[in-house]
Protein backbone atom coordinates (compact mmCIF):
# COMPACT_ATOMS: atom_id res chain seq x y z
CA UNK A 1 0.00 0.00 0.00
CA UNK A 2 1.55 3.07 -0.93
CA UNK A 3 2.03 5.85 1.70
CA UNK A 4 2.94 9.69 1.93
CA UNK A 5 6.55 10.25 3.01
CA UNK A 6 6.13 12.19 6.02
CA UNK A 7 10.26 12.37 7.07
CA UNK A 8 10.88 15.42 6.59
CA UNK A 9 7.76 17.29 7.85
CA UNK A 10 6.98 18.11 11.11
CA UNK A 11 3.39 16.37 10.64
CA UNK A 12 5.25 13.53 11.39
CA UNK A 13 5.87 14.44 14.75
CA UNK A 14 2.11 14.77 15.51
CA UNK A 15 0.68 11.25 16.44
CA UNK A 16 3.30 10.41 18.59
CA UNK A 17 2.98 13.73 20.19
CA UNK A 18 -0.98 13.92 20.25
CA UNK A 19 -1.01 9.99 22.02
CA UNK A 20 1.40 11.31 24.68
CA UNK A 21 -0.60 14.66 25.70
CA UNK A 22 -3.77 12.97 25.78
CA UNK A 23 -2.47 10.07 28.14
CA UNK A 24 -0.91 12.48 30.37
CA UNK A 25 -4.14 15.09 30.14
CA UNK A 26 -7.26 12.39 29.92
CA UNK A 27 -5.20 9.60 31.47
CA UNK A 28 -7.01 7.16 28.88
CA UNK A 29 -3.92 5.11 27.82
CA UNK A 30 -6.05 3.26 25.41
CA UNK A 31 -7.94 5.68 24.49
CA UNK A 32 -4.87 8.24 23.71
CA UNK A 33 -3.20 5.18 21.68
CA UNK A 34 -5.59 4.55 19.52
CA UNK A 35 -6.44 8.16 18.78
CA UNK A 36 -2.47 8.20 17.51
CA UNK A 37 -2.99 5.14 15.66
CA UNK A 38 -5.71 6.66 14.19
CA UNK A 39 -4.49 10.00 13.28
CA UNK A 40 -0.92 8.78 11.76
CA UNK A 41 -2.99 6.40 9.59
CA UNK A 42 -4.86 9.47 8.10
CA UNK A 43 -1.63 11.41 7.87
CA UNK A 44 -0.01 8.62 5.91
CA UNK A 45 -2.98 7.94 3.37
CA UNK A 46 -3.49 11.52 2.78
CA UNK A 47 -7.28 11.16 4.86
CA UNK A 48 -8.37 8.56 1.94
CA UNK A 49 -11.02 6.38 4.67
CA UNK A 50 -10.70 3.49 2.72
CA UNK A 51 -7.05 3.28 2.10
CA UNK A 52 -6.98 4.61 6.09
CA UNK A 53 -9.06 1.77 6.88
CA UNK A 54 -6.91 -1.15 4.93
CA UNK A 55 -3.92 0.20 6.49
CA UNK A 56 -5.02 0.10 9.89
CA UNK A 57 -6.41 -3.48 9.26
CA UNK A 58 -2.28 -4.37 8.04
CA UNK A 59 -1.06 -3.39 11.19
CA UNK A 60 -3.51 -4.78 13.33
CA UNK A 61 -2.69 -8.41 11.15
CA UNK A 62 1.04 -7.28 11.56
CA UNK A 63 1.01 -7.68 15.24
CA UNK A 64 -0.26 -11.43 15.00
CA UNK A 65 0.67 -12.70 11.18
CA UNK A 66 4.33 -11.72 9.81
CA UNK A 67 5.76 -12.96 6.83
CA UNK A 68 3.42 -15.61 6.11
CA UNK A 69 3.27 -17.11 9.98
CA UNK A 70 3.25 -16.59 13.24
CA UNK A 71 4.66 -12.95 14.67
CA UNK A 72 6.66 -15.18 17.30
CA UNK A 73 8.60 -11.61 18.88
CA UNK A 74 5.27 -10.20 19.88
CA UNK A 75 3.24 -13.43 20.38
CA UNK A 76 5.92 -15.09 22.26
CA UNK A 77 6.35 -11.92 24.70
CA UNK A 78 2.07 -11.89 25.40
CA UNK A 79 2.51 -15.87 25.84
CA UNK A 80 5.42 -14.94 28.59
CA UNK A 81 2.55 -12.04 30.16
CA UNK A 82 -0.19 -15.19 30.30
CA UNK A 83 2.39 -17.46 31.84
CA UNK A 84 3.79 -15.31 34.24
CA UNK A 85 0.20 -14.26 35.41
CA UNK A 86 -0.18 -17.59 35.99
CA UNK A 87 2.74 -18.50 37.73
CA UNK A 88 2.07 -15.35 40.25
CA UNK A 89 -1.56 -16.26 40.90
CA UNK A 90 -0.40 -19.86 41.93
CA UNK A 91 2.11 -18.51 44.22
CA UNK A 92 -0.55 -16.88 45.86
CA UNK A 93 -2.79 -19.99 45.84
CA UNK A 94 0.21 -21.91 47.50
CA UNK A 95 0.85 -19.26 50.32
CA UNK A 96 4.47 -18.86 48.91
CA UNK A 97 4.32 -15.59 48.51
CA UNK A 98 2.73 -15.02 51.76
CA UNK A 99 4.58 -17.16 53.69
CA UNK A 100 8.05 -14.95 51.40
CA UNK A 101 6.27 -12.06 52.91
CA UNK A 102 6.14 -13.05 56.39
CA UNK A 103 9.72 -14.61 56.06
CA UNK A 104 11.02 -11.01 54.57
CA UNK A 105 9.39 -9.53 57.35
CA UNK A 106 10.95 -11.19 60.19
CA UNK A 107 14.14 -10.02 58.35
CA UNK A 108 13.56 -6.25 57.40
CA UNK A 109 12.32 -4.35 59.24
CA UNK A 110 12.30 -0.94 57.90
CA UNK A 111 10.60 0.69 54.82
CA UNK A 112 14.36 1.43 53.56
CA UNK A 113 15.32 -1.94 53.80
CA UNK A 114 11.87 -2.85 51.57
CA UNK A 115 13.25 -0.43 49.35
CA UNK A 116 17.44 -1.41 49.16
CA UNK A 117 15.70 -5.36 48.86
CA UNK A 118 13.93 -4.07 45.65
CA UNK A 119 16.94 -1.89 44.06
CA UNK A 120 19.57 -5.02 44.83
CA UNK A 121 16.80 -7.35 43.46
CA UNK A 122 16.90 -5.04 40.18
CA UNK A 123 20.37 -4.96 39.74
CA UNK A 124 20.71 -8.83 40.05
CA UNK A 125 18.45 -9.86 37.27
CA UNK A 126 19.93 -8.28 34.44
CA UNK A 127 19.43 -11.01 31.18
CA UNK A 128 16.45 -8.79 29.60
CA UNK A 129 14.55 -5.69 30.98
CA UNK A 130 10.88 -7.30 30.36
CA UNK A 131 12.31 -10.43 32.57
CA UNK A 132 13.34 -7.70 35.08
CA UNK A 133 10.53 -5.78 35.45
CA UNK A 134 7.65 -8.45 35.78
CA UNK A 135 10.28 -11.45 37.82
CA UNK A 136 11.45 -8.50 40.62
CA UNK A 137 7.89 -6.85 40.75
CA UNK A 138 6.33 -10.57 41.82
CA UNK A 139 9.26 -11.15 44.32
CA UNK A 140 9.17 -7.76 45.38
CA UNK A 141 5.61 -6.55 45.55
CA UNK A 142 4.04 -8.41 48.74
CA UNK A 143 7.35 -7.24 50.40
CA UNK A 144 6.81 -3.53 50.16
CA UNK A 145 3.35 -4.31 50.07
CA UNK A 146 3.88 -5.62 53.65
CA UNK A 147 5.52 -1.95 54.53
CA UNK A 148 3.37 0.07 52.91
CA UNK A 149 5.44 1.37 50.05
CA UNK A 150 3.19 2.93 47.15
CA UNK A 151 3.44 0.33 44.01
CA UNK A 152 4.54 3.74 41.92
CA UNK A 153 7.28 4.09 44.13
CA UNK A 154 7.85 0.07 43.44
CA UNK A 155 7.55 0.51 39.66
CA UNK A 156 9.87 3.20 39.58
CA UNK A 157 12.55 0.99 41.17
CA UNK A 158 11.66 -1.85 38.73
CA UNK A 159 11.66 1.13 36.09
CA UNK A 160 15.04 2.13 36.82
CA UNK A 161 17.15 -0.32 37.25
CA UNK A 162 15.71 -2.52 34.61
CA UNK A 163 17.24 -1.20 31.05
CA UNK A 164 19.62 0.71 32.67
CA UNK A 165 21.48 -2.47 33.89
CA UNK A 166 20.44 -4.00 30.85
CA UNK A 167 22.20 -1.61 28.81
CA UNK A 168 25.83 -1.68 30.13
CA UNK A 169 25.74 -5.60 30.70
CA UNK A 170 27.58 -7.24 28.01
CA UNK A 171 25.77 -10.66 28.83
CA UNK A 172 22.01 -9.27 28.40
CA UNK A 173 20.01 -9.17 25.65
CA UNK A 174 20.74 -5.35 25.32
CA UNK A 175 24.58 -5.58 25.28
CA UNK A 176 24.42 -8.61 22.52
CA UNK A 177 22.34 -5.56 20.29
CA UNK A 178 24.05 -2.77 20.76
CA UNK A 179 27.67 -5.04 20.16
CA UNK A 180 26.21 -6.26 17.00
CA UNK A 181 25.40 -2.64 15.97
CA UNK A 182 28.74 -1.27 16.98
CA UNK A 183 30.75 -4.08 15.15
CA UNK A 184 29.33 -2.59 12.29
CA UNK A 185 29.85 0.92 12.80
CA UNK A 186 33.63 0.08 13.41
CA UNK A 187 33.86 -2.05 10.42
CA UNK A 188 32.00 0.33 8.41
CA UNK A 189 34.83 3.14 9.03
CA UNK A 190 37.80 1.05 9.37
CA UNK A 191 38.52 1.08 12.72
CA UNK A 192 40.20 -1.65 13.96
CA UNK A 193 42.26 -0.82 17.37
CA UNK A 194 39.37 -2.45 19.31
CA UNK A 195 36.93 -4.57 19.06
CA UNK A 196 33.05 -4.75 19.39
CA UNK A 197 33.10 -6.17 22.82
CA UNK A 198 35.91 -3.91 23.97
CA UNK A 199 34.22 -0.56 22.53
CA UNK A 200 31.14 -1.78 24.46
CA UNK A 201 33.10 -1.90 27.77
CA UNK A 202 35.01 1.40 27.56
CA UNK A 203 31.25 2.94 26.61
CA UNK A 204 29.74 1.61 29.75
CA UNK A 205 31.31 4.17 32.13
CA UNK A 206 30.65 7.39 29.60
CA UNK A 207 26.57 6.01 29.88
CA UNK A 208 26.10 8.69 32.42
CA UNK A 209 22.10 8.20 32.49
CA UNK A 210 22.03 4.45 33.00
CA UNK A 211 25.08 5.12 35.73
CA UNK A 212 23.35 7.71 37.80
CA UNK A 213 19.54 6.51 36.92
CA UNK A 214 20.76 3.14 39.60
CA UNK A 215 22.59 5.33 41.52
CA UNK A 216 19.31 7.54 41.57
CA UNK A 217 17.32 4.56 42.77
CA UNK A 218 19.61 3.66 45.87
CA UNK A 219 19.63 7.37 46.86
CA UNK A 220 15.81 7.09 46.63
CA UNK A 221 15.91 3.93 48.38
CA UNK A 222 17.93 4.53 51.77
CA UNK A 223 16.77 8.48 51.63
CA UNK A 224 13.37 7.57 51.07
CA UNK A 225 13.48 10.74 48.44
CA UNK A 226 9.31 11.54 47.84
CA UNK A 227 9.77 14.20 44.97
CA UNK A 228 6.46 15.59 42.96
CA UNK A 229 3.19 13.53 42.51
CA UNK A 230 5.59 10.68 44.18
CA UNK A 231 4.75 11.73 47.92
CA UNK A 232 1.16 11.97 47.45
CA UNK A 233 0.97 8.23 46.65
CA UNK A 234 3.48 7.58 49.20
CA UNK A 235 1.73 9.13 51.69
CA UNK A 236 -1.48 7.28 50.43
CA UNK A 237 0.19 3.98 51.10
CA UNK A 238 1.37 4.72 54.49
CA UNK A 239 -1.88 6.29 55.87
CA UNK A 240 -4.83 4.01 53.80
CA UNK A 241 -6.92 6.72 55.79
CA UNK A 242 -6.08 9.58 53.54
CA UNK A 243 -7.93 9.35 49.75
CA UNK A 244 -6.31 10.98 46.67
CA UNK A 245 -8.10 12.24 43.32
CA UNK A 246 -6.18 9.25 40.71
CA UNK A 247 -7.89 5.68 41.20
CA UNK A 248 -5.36 3.45 42.32
CA UNK A 249 -2.90 4.57 44.19
CA UNK A 250 -2.53 1.58 46.24
CA UNK A 251 -3.85 -1.47 44.37
CA UNK A 252 -4.64 -4.76 46.51
CA UNK A 253 -2.38 -7.90 46.69
CA UNK A 254 -3.54 -10.23 43.91
CA UNK A 255 -5.47 -12.53 46.34
CA UNK A 256 -7.72 -9.65 47.75
CA UNK A 257 -8.36 -8.16 43.66
CA UNK A 258 -8.71 -11.70 42.63
CA UNK A 259 -10.15 -13.60 45.49
CA UNK A 260 -7.88 -15.84 45.50
CA UNK A 261 -7.25 -18.02 48.99
CA UNK A 262 -3.38 -17.84 49.97
CA UNK A 263 -3.07 -20.85 51.60
CA UNK A 264 -1.71 -21.08 55.59
CA UNK A 265 0.74 -24.08 55.07
CA UNK A 266 2.70 -22.24 52.35
CA UNK A 267 6.48 -22.42 52.46
CA UNK A 268 8.91 -19.60 51.58
CA UNK A 269 10.79 -22.80 49.27
CA UNK A 270 7.23 -22.49 47.16
CA UNK A 271 8.43 -19.32 46.26
CA UNK A 272 11.87 -19.37 45.47
CA UNK A 273 12.65 -22.15 43.71
CA UNK A 274 9.80 -21.56 40.91
CA UNK A 275 11.06 -17.60 40.82
CA UNK A 276 14.79 -19.48 40.86
CA UNK A 277 14.32 -21.95 38.17
CA UNK A 278 12.69 -19.39 35.91
CA UNK A 279 15.81 -17.12 36.33
CA UNK A 280 18.45 -19.68 35.84
CA UNK A 281 16.02 -21.72 32.69
CA UNK A 282 15.37 -18.24 30.98
CA UNK A 283 19.28 -17.71 31.09
CA UNK A 284 19.85 -20.91 29.71
CA UNK A 285 17.20 -20.82 26.78
CA UNK A 286 18.76 -17.41 25.91
CA UNK A 287 22.44 -19.51 25.50
CA UNK A 288 20.38 -22.46 23.60
CA UNK A 289 18.79 -20.36 21.22
CA UNK A 290 21.63 -18.68 20.28
CA UNK A 291 23.57 -21.80 20.15
CA UNK A 292 21.03 -23.31 17.81
CA UNK A 293 21.51 -19.71 15.67
CA UNK A 294 25.05 -20.10 15.61
CA UNK A 295 24.69 -23.68 14.67
CA UNK A 296 22.27 -23.12 11.56
CA UNK A 297 24.50 -20.03 9.80
CA UNK A 298 27.60 -22.98 10.70
CA UNK A 299 29.52 -19.83 13.01
CA UNK A 300 31.64 -21.53 16.08
CA UNK A 301 29.76 -20.98 19.73
CA UNK A 302 30.92 -18.57 21.91
CA UNK A 303 29.21 -16.71 24.83
CA UNK A 304 29.11 -13.60 23.26
CA UNK A 305 27.81 -15.22 19.75
CA UNK A 306 24.93 -16.96 22.14
CA UNK A 307 23.10 -13.88 23.53
CA UNK A 308 24.10 -12.24 19.96
CA UNK A 309 21.52 -14.56 17.97
CA UNK A 310 19.69 -15.33 21.31
CA UNK A 311 15.78 -15.65 20.58
CA UNK A 312 14.34 -13.35 23.80
CA UNK A 313 10.96 -14.15 23.22
CA UNK A 314 11.02 -18.04 23.25
CA UNK A 315 13.71 -17.88 26.10
CA UNK A 316 11.44 -15.97 28.27
CA UNK A 317 8.29 -18.61 27.47
CA UNK A 318 10.42 -21.64 27.90
CA UNK A 319 11.76 -19.99 31.17
CA UNK A 320 8.56 -19.22 31.85
CA UNK A 321 7.09 -22.85 31.28
CA UNK A 322 9.53 -23.84 33.88
CA UNK A 323 8.82 -21.57 36.61
CA UNK A 324 5.04 -22.17 35.62
CA UNK A 325 5.59 -26.35 35.81
CA UNK A 326 7.49 -26.04 38.98
CA UNK A 327 5.06 -23.40 40.87
CA UNK A 328 2.81 -26.93 40.71
CA UNK A 329 4.99 -28.42 43.28
CA UNK A 330 3.78 -26.16 46.06
CA UNK A 331 0.45 -26.68 44.88
CA UNK A 332 -0.37 -30.04 44.79
CA UNK A 333 2.20 -30.67 47.61
CA UNK A 334 -0.72 -29.52 49.56
CA UNK A 335 -3.62 -31.62 47.43
CA UNK A 336 -5.42 -28.42 46.47
CA UNK A 337 -8.17 -29.33 43.68
CA UNK A 338 -6.95 -29.71 40.01
CA UNK A 339 -9.87 -26.93 39.40
CA UNK A 340 -8.74 -24.80 42.30
CA UNK A 341 -5.63 -24.66 40.14
CA UNK A 342 -7.17 -24.24 36.94
CA UNK A 343 -9.24 -21.35 37.83
CA UNK A 344 -6.49 -19.86 39.76
CA UNK A 345 -4.57 -20.34 36.51
CA UNK A 346 -7.19 -18.26 34.02
CA UNK A 347 -7.41 -15.69 37.34
CA UNK A 348 -3.96 -15.37 36.61
CA UNK A 349 -3.58 -15.15 32.90
CA UNK A 350 -6.55 -12.91 32.98
CA UNK A 351 -4.76 -9.92 35.20
CA UNK A 352 -2.50 -9.60 32.61
CA UNK A 353 -4.91 -9.04 29.90
CA UNK A 354 -5.09 -5.36 30.71
CA UNK A 355 -1.34 -5.37 30.44
CA UNK A 356 -1.29 -7.07 26.71
CA UNK A 357 -4.03 -4.70 25.54
CA UNK A 358 -2.13 -1.87 26.25
CA UNK A 359 1.00 -3.54 24.56
CA UNK A 360 -0.57 -4.14 21.37
CA UNK A 361 -1.76 -0.61 21.10
CA UNK A 362 1.99 0.45 21.60
CA UNK A 363 3.41 -1.91 19.09
CA UNK A 364 1.13 -0.59 16.49
CA UNK A 365 1.51 3.19 17.10
CA UNK A 366 5.30 1.92 17.19
CA UNK A 367 4.72 0.59 13.39
CA UNK A 368 2.65 3.62 12.72
CA UNK A 369 5.32 6.04 13.97
CA UNK A 370 7.81 4.03 12.37
CA UNK A 371 6.06 4.40 8.85
CA UNK A 372 5.84 8.53 9.48
CA UNK A 373 9.91 8.04 9.87
CA UNK A 374 9.64 9.92 13.01
CA UNK A 375 13.25 9.05 13.80
CA UNK A 376 14.85 10.28 10.37
CA UNK A 377 13.54 13.71 10.55
CA UNK A 378 14.40 13.78 14.08
CA UNK A 379 17.64 12.60 13.35
CA UNK A 380 18.05 14.88 10.46
CA UNK A 381 17.72 17.95 13.14
CA UNK A 382 21.75 17.16 14.09
CA UNK A 383 22.82 17.83 10.54
CA UNK A 384 24.56 21.16 9.78
CA UNK A 385 27.29 23.38 11.04
CA UNK A 386 27.56 22.20 14.84
CA UNK A 387 30.85 22.55 17.18
CA UNK A 388 31.46 18.63 17.23
CA UNK A 389 32.47 19.46 21.07
CA UNK A 390 28.61 20.09 21.33
CA UNK A 391 27.55 16.66 19.17
CA UNK A 392 27.33 14.31 22.45
CA UNK A 393 24.89 16.23 24.48
CA UNK A 394 22.58 16.99 21.05
CA UNK A 395 23.06 13.45 20.45
CA UNK A 396 21.90 13.03 24.09
CA UNK A 397 18.73 15.09 23.81
CA UNK A 398 17.92 14.05 20.38
CA UNK A 399 18.09 10.46 20.95
CA UNK A 400 16.54 11.16 24.46
CA UNK A 401 13.52 12.80 21.99
CA UNK A 402 12.95 9.86 19.61
CA UNK A 403 12.72 7.50 22.22
CA UNK A 404 10.57 9.00 23.67
CA UNK A 405 8.21 9.95 20.18
CA UNK A 406 8.71 6.41 20.02
CA UNK A 407 8.75 4.52 23.08
CA UNK A 408 11.56 2.01 21.66
CA UNK A 409 15.06 2.17 23.11
CA UNK A 410 15.93 -0.13 20.76
CA UNK A 411 14.48 1.33 17.55
CA UNK A 412 16.67 4.72 18.34
CA UNK A 413 20.03 2.79 18.72
CA UNK A 414 19.08 1.31 15.12
CA UNK A 415 18.53 4.60 14.25
CA UNK A 416 20.98 6.90 15.83
CA UNK A 417 24.20 4.74 16.39
CA UNK A 418 25.03 4.65 12.52
CA UNK A 419 24.54 8.50 12.37
CA UNK A 420 26.40 9.07 15.49
CA UNK A 421 29.55 6.87 13.64
CA UNK A 422 28.99 8.80 10.23
CA UNK A 423 28.92 12.24 12.30
CA UNK A 424 32.31 11.29 14.13
CA UNK A 425 33.67 10.07 11.13
CA UNK A 426 32.80 13.69 9.29
CA UNK A 427 34.25 15.79 11.92
CA UNK A 428 36.33 14.27 14.82
CA UNK A 429 36.59 10.02 14.78
CA UNK A 430 37.78 11.03 18.50
CA UNK A 431 34.46 11.72 19.84
CA UNK A 432 33.65 8.31 18.31
CA UNK A 433 32.96 6.37 21.78
CA UNK A 434 31.31 9.66 23.39
CA UNK A 435 28.89 9.61 20.42
CA UNK A 436 27.85 6.63 20.76
CA UNK A 437 27.60 6.78 24.44
CA UNK A 438 25.41 10.26 24.31
CA UNK A 439 22.93 8.14 22.27
CA UNK A 440 23.05 4.62 24.67
CA UNK A 441 22.46 7.25 27.44
CA UNK A 442 19.52 9.31 25.19
CA UNK A 443 17.51 6.05 24.63
CA UNK A 444 17.38 4.78 28.02
CA UNK A 445 16.07 8.60 29.09
CA UNK A 446 13.69 8.72 26.75
CA UNK A 447 12.12 5.33 27.32
CA UNK A 448 11.85 6.06 30.42
CA UNK A 449 9.88 9.02 30.10
CA UNK A 450 7.60 7.42 27.59
CA UNK A 451 4.29 6.25 28.45
CA UNK A 452 4.37 4.32 25.05
CA UNK A 453 7.25 2.53 26.21
CA UNK A 454 6.97 -1.46 26.84
CA UNK A 455 9.53 -1.54 29.24
CA UNK A 456 7.99 1.72 30.64
CA UNK A 457 4.27 -0.45 30.38
CA UNK A 458 6.08 -3.86 31.73
CA UNK A 459 7.16 -1.84 35.05
CA UNK A 460 3.39 -0.45 35.93
CA UNK A 461 2.23 -4.21 35.58
CA UNK A 462 4.87 -6.12 37.78
CA UNK A 463 4.41 -3.30 40.12
CA UNK A 464 0.07 -3.70 39.10
CA UNK A 465 -0.06 -0.30 39.65
CA UNK A 466 -1.86 2.73 36.97
CA UNK A 467 -0.11 3.29 34.20
CA UNK A 468 -0.35 6.80 34.24
CA UNK A 469 0.67 7.21 37.59
CA UNK A 470 3.98 5.70 37.17
CA UNK A 471 4.82 7.69 34.44
CA UNK A 472 3.90 10.47 35.83
CA UNK A 473 5.61 9.97 39.28
CA UNK A 474 8.94 8.91 37.60
CA UNK A 475 9.54 11.91 35.33
CA UNK A 476 11.09 13.42 37.81
CA UNK A 477 13.76 11.75 38.95
CA UNK A 478 14.44 11.16 35.37
CA UNK A 479 14.11 14.67 34.35
CA UNK A 480 17.22 15.12 37.08
CA UNK A 481 19.19 12.35 36.05
CA UNK A 482 19.26 13.22 32.46
CA UNK A 483 20.36 16.66 33.33
CA UNK A 484 23.13 14.84 35.24
CA UNK A 485 24.09 13.39 32.21
CA UNK A 486 23.78 16.29 29.77
CA UNK A 487 26.62 17.69 32.33
CA UNK A 488 28.35 14.69 31.68
CA UNK A 489 27.94 14.90 27.79
CA UNK A 490 28.76 18.46 27.75
CA UNK A 491 32.40 18.08 30.19
CA UNK A 492 33.00 14.57 27.74
CA UNK A 493 33.00 16.68 24.66
CA UNK A 494 34.84 19.59 25.45
CA UNK A 495 37.75 17.44 27.25
CA UNK A 496 37.75 14.25 25.78
CA UNK A 497 38.09 12.92 29.30
CA UNK A 498 35.70 10.32 30.75
CA UNK A 499 37.26 10.98 34.25
CA UNK A 500 36.66 14.57 33.90
CA UNK A 501 32.80 14.46 32.59
CA UNK A 502 32.36 11.66 34.99
CA UNK A 503 33.48 13.83 38.11
CA UNK A 504 31.61 16.94 36.73
CA UNK A 505 28.25 14.56 36.64
CA UNK A 506 29.03 12.97 39.51
CA UNK A 507 28.97 16.67 41.60
CA UNK A 508 26.06 17.54 39.35
CA UNK A 509 24.31 14.49 41.06
CA UNK A 510 25.22 14.83 44.27
CA UNK A 511 23.48 18.25 43.74
CA UNK A 512 20.52 17.36 42.10
CA UNK A 513 20.12 15.16 45.24
CA UNK A 514 19.88 17.45 47.70
CA UNK A 515 17.55 19.81 45.85
CA UNK A 516 15.56 16.31 45.72
CA UNK A 517 16.05 15.82 49.32
CA UNK A 518 14.94 19.64 49.83
CA UNK A 519 12.31 19.06 47.98
CA UNK A 520 10.91 15.94 49.09
CA UNK A 521 9.68 16.99 52.62
CA UNK A 522 10.85 13.62 53.74
CA UNK A 523 7.48 12.61 56.28
CA UNK A 524 8.44 12.11 59.61
CA UNK A 525 5.81 9.60 59.68
CA UNK A 526 7.77 7.08 58.28
CA UNK A 527 9.40 5.23 61.23
CA UNK A 528 6.06 5.49 62.67
CA UNK A 529 4.68 3.42 59.68
CA UNK A 530 7.70 0.85 59.48
CA UNK A 531 6.64 0.25 63.47
CA UNK A 532 2.61 -0.09 62.70
CA UNK A 533 3.57 -2.29 59.41
CA UNK A 534 5.66 -4.36 62.38
CA UNK A 535 2.85 -4.64 65.00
Amino acid sequence: MNTIDLSQSLLSLLPPMVALTLAIVTRRVLLSLGTGIVLGALLLTDFQWMSTLGYLSNKIMGLFISDGGINTWNMSIVAFLVILGAMTALLTLSGGTRAFANWAQSRIKTQRQARLLTAFLGMFIFIDDYFNSLAVGAIARPVTDRFRISRTKLAYILDSTAAPICVIMPASSWGAYIITLIGGILTLHGITEYSPLTAFLTLVPMNFYAIFALAMVFMVAWFGLNVGAMKKHELAAANPTLKTNEENDQLPNLEDESNIEASEQGRVFDLILPISALIAATFFFLIFTGYQSLQASDLPFSILGAFENTDVGMSLCYGGLVGLSLSLIGVFRQRLSVRSVATTCWIGGRSMFGAILILLFAWSIGGVIGDMETGKFLSSLVQGNINPAFLPVILFLLSGAMAFSTGTSWGTFGIMLPIAGDLSASTDIALLLPMLGSVLAGAVFGDHCSPISDTTILSSTGARCDHIDHVATQLPYSLGVAFVAAIGFLVLGFTQSTLWAFMAALVTFIVVCALFYWCSQVSSDETSADEACLS
